[in-house]
């Protein structure tokens, strides 16, 4: 069994330039902790696999492919693999999402 506090888990630069921390990260699966500052978002890009989106806290709005949709805690949100999508930052507060990759990326996300 292992247990990782996520609070010692550091944030590495990343092309969106936003707090994106690697909180769980096996051969079969990725877990990444988002937390972005109101005004933020993340730039439009396009991952391998399909990707599960839990939001944690406040509310923001999702972009994947050519839909919008507002959402807020405790929402579940997939995005298919190879499909457009990015997180945007529009209220007034803080907005945190886990983002869940299973399987596990072989390839690289594509920055648009």
């Amino acid at each position: 069994m292992k247990a990782t506090e996520v609070k010692d888990v550091m944030s590495g630069k990343n092309p969106h330039n936003v707090d994106a921390r690697v909180i769980y990260d096996t051969e079969h699966a990725m877990v990444v902790h988002i937390t972005l500052k109101p005004g933020e978002s993340l730039r439009r890009h396009i991952t391998p696999v399909d990707v599960a989106f839990y939001v944690l806290e406040g509310k923001g709005t999702v972009e994947i492919g050519q839909d919008r949709l507002e959402a807020g805690p405790d929402m579940i949100i997939e995005s298919p693999a190879r499909v457009p999508h990015r997180w945007i930052n529009d209220g007034p507060g803080v907005f945190r999402v886990l983002v869940m990759k299973v399987p596990k990326p072989k390839e690289s996300t594509v920055i648009l």
